[in-house]
């Protein structure tokens, strides 16, 4: 018999989770204060830190933004996450953090810092959530966190001006 899977309020409730500026919900679960700082231009950073992050049928976006530090993803439960990642470049990268290896979905890949990021799940997807890990080296601040300006984004790369609509919030 399968295990009953949790539903978006029971998994914010349980995991204490609140609203994220860039969309979804989180919960920092890690930060590396009994280590030795590192000192960044940005000034000094812990070593890591580390959070969940859930997207859900009422907040599916997790808008584009890009972080300083590299940060590596890692699947936990529900339906699979779709990351669009714009690189300096402008060339343009799909992955899907999910379940299904065998579908092509991974279980986890590392976006480094610099690379513009947005995420989407399915509302109609079987769960209605996504949820994973997230860990930051250095730590994560939120002054090392950009959200995307969209016409600001779109200008720099109108080649994924269509994408850069949907997946940022008007300023």
């Amino acid at each position: 018999m399968a295990e009953p899977k949790p539903s978006i309020q029971q998994l914010v409730e349980t995991l204490d989770l609140e609203p994220h500026v860039e969309g979804g919900y989180f919960k920092q679960t890690f930060k590396a204060d009994a280590q030795p700082l590192i000192n960044t231009p940005k000034g000094t950073r812990v070593t890591m830190t580390s959070i969940y992050y859930l997207l859900s049928a009422d907040s599916p976006i997790g808008h584009f933004h890009r972080n300083t530090s590299d940060i590596m993803h890692y699947f936990h439960a529900g339906d699979p996450i779709t990351y669009y990642l714009i690189h300096p470049d402008g060339t343009l990268q799909t992955k899907v953090l999910g379940p299904d290896v065998l579908a092509g979905h991974e279980y986890q890949f590392v976006v480094k810092g610099g690379v513009w990021k947005a995420s989407s799940i399915s509302p109609q997807g079987q769960n209605g959530y996504g949820l994973i890990g997230e860990a930051v080296a250095p730590g994560f601040e939120y002054t090392d966190m950009e959200l995307a300006n969209r016409q600001v984004l779109r200008e720099k790369f109108p080649q994924h001006a269509s994408l850069i609509t949907r997946l940022t919030r008007e300023h």
